[in-house]
């Protein structure tokens, strides 16, 4: 995503207005009004607003052109709800609405696909969170959600885990003037453990030490994944003899690793 360039959308972001707040309250009263021109100047004048909220969806791969334009409904939602005898700064109430809005549509285009239910059930949770937050000045528990949505706990965590974006495993998590730390280091892999590895060496060490019909067996067997009835076919012997050298060969190999 380029957020330098001087054009999104076809707008010069280099010229963008800066509404001084006298100049915003006037075009909101026009506005409640039905001045349709005044609303297209509180949008044009409010799109800084929009470029701002769009940078903290950089690493996300989307095109900052459908970002922007997703951006500017939240910013037109904003400014048709927007109520000037609320003790409150037209940017802090529009910001929450704008990346609300970028992130539904981050949702809905989410690679990896959610059922309409499942869905529905976690914006549910979400909303009744919300409201429990409200009334008793706390994050409220699953248990508490679920006892207000009379649903099973386990049904919400699946539904809100569902719903959770996908990230990078290659997305910076920390970064202190030097190499950056990435999601994936800080993610176990059980296959490369040390163990893992020692162990491996050791398979190699020993499959050196099988003659040469016992090695061929072992390596058609278990790297290249064949049937003990296509090991025969290819070295020209029965199953049985295969069953039969395929376990002396196993025992050989742990006795020497």
């Amino acid at each position: 995503m380029n957020l330098n360039k001087v054009e999104i959308c076809g707008v010069n972001t280099s010229k963008l207005p800066v509404l001084s707040n006298s100049k915003m309250r006037e075009l909101f009263i026009r506005v409640k009004q039905g001045d349709k021109e005044a609303r297209e100047k509180l949008i044009h004048g409010n799109l800084r607003l929009v470029l701002s909220v769009i940078q903290r969806f950089n690493n996300r791969g989307e095109y900052v052109d459908d970002l922007f334009q997703v951006g500017c409904i939240g910013l037109m939602k904003a400014i048709d709800n927007f109520d000037l005898n609320q003790n409150v700064k037209f940017s802090t109430y529009a910001v929450p609405m704008i990346i609300g809005e970028i992130r539904r549509y981050l949702r809905d285009n989410n690679p990896i696909r959610v059922s309409r239910s499942l869905r529905d059930i976690a914006y549910k949770a979400l909303q009744v969170r919300d409201s429990l937050v409200n009334k008793h000045s706390r994050e409220p528990s699953i248990e508490e959600i679920a006892k207000e949505m009379n649903m099973p706990a386990e049904e919400i965590v699946m539904a809100l885990d569902a719903i959770q974006e996908p990230i990078s495993l290659f997305e910076p998590i920390y970064h202190d003037a030097g190499d950056p730390i990435f999601v994936m280091d800080q993610i176990s892999d059980d296959k490369n453990t040390d163990e893992n590895w020692v162990r491996s060496i050791s398979i190699k060490e020993a499959m050196q030490k099988l003659n040469e019909r016992e090695k061929m067996i072992l390596t058609l067997r278990f790297f290249e994944g064949k049937t003990q009835m296509e090991v025969a076919q290819e070295i020209g012997i029965s199953q049985a003899q295969v069953s039969r050298l395929e376990k002396a060969a196993l025992k050989h190999l742990r006795k020497y690793i």
